[in-house]
């Protein structure tokens, strides 16, 4: 084989290597090298950028959102110490009355719908508050304030029957704790309703401000909460207290 015929094979060869390793082999994609963000965008190997949407620490929403929730945690820890209280006391009726005979399970589940349709409610005022519509987010507001109401007077219902009935708290050592548990629900479910007249009044005189969603956000957070906090007290106070 003549001399120039090798060489040019030789330098073919060559070429096909120095393109095989700069990505310009046929069927292979070449790789792009994304120049250095100005503002932290970070790298992760050769034409990935990680954080180009994630720029500086998180929205303020989410803070405190996340703040929120840490929060409600506790409260929930707080909830956990009575109910482990009544689950320890809620056989200890000192020969009182028994929740078999207290309890009036139609009234609560007139009281647990009343809740649970107010969440329900107030989700829809958040997904109004958040498409700046006013008259929804007063309605869904005034309607989850009303449902609010209407479970708390159910409930002094029954704590007034019960006293009347001689069963109040220093009755019995279950009496106590289902006051304790039931009342601090009820407390919750109060100063719930207070904050409520005041998100609806901040929406009224101040509008969709970024300051008066986050305490919207924060506010529904907690209403939610107490929905969860009282199906466990629908279920282990009243449910299991009345079954056979």
């Amino acid at each position: 084989m003549p001399a120039a015929e090798l060489a040019r094979i030789d330098h073919e060869r060559r070429q096909a290597r120095v393109a095989l390793v700069e990505g310009r082999e046929p069927g292979i994609t070449p790789v792009k090298y994304s120049e250095p963000a100005e503002h932290g965008a970070h790298k992760r190997g050769p034409g990935v950028e990680v954080g180009a949407r994630n720029q500086g620490p998180a929205p303020k929403r989410i803070v405190t959102g996340y703040g929120f929730w840490i929060f409600l945690l506790s409260d929930f820890i707080l909830f956990s110490g009575f109910y482990a209280a009544y689950a320890v006391l809620s056989h200890a009726t000192a020969g009182g009355p028994t929740p078999g005979k207290l309890f009036n399970l139609r009234t609560v589940a007139i009281e647990t719908a009343f809740l649970l349709i107010s969440s329900f409610v107030c989700g829809m005022a958040t997904l109004a508050s958040n498409a700046r519509n006013m008259l929804w987010t007063q309605i869904g507001y005034c309607v989850t304030g009303v449902l609010g109401l209407g479970f708390l007077i159910l409930e002094f219902s029954e704590f007034g029957r019960m006293l009347a009935e001689g069963a109040g708290p220093g009755r019995s050592a279950f009496l106590s704790a289902f006051f304790a548990l039931v009342g601090l629900h009820g407390l919750h479910v109060t100063v719930g309703l207070l904050w409520l007249g005041t998100m609806m009044a901040q929406f009224w005189a101040k509008g969709f401000r970024a300051d008066v969603l986050r305490r919207g956000m924060c506010f529904a957070l907690f209403w939610h909460a107490l929905d969860i906090i009282w199906v466990g007290i629908f279920t282990n106070v009243y449910l299991l207290g009345t079954s056979p």
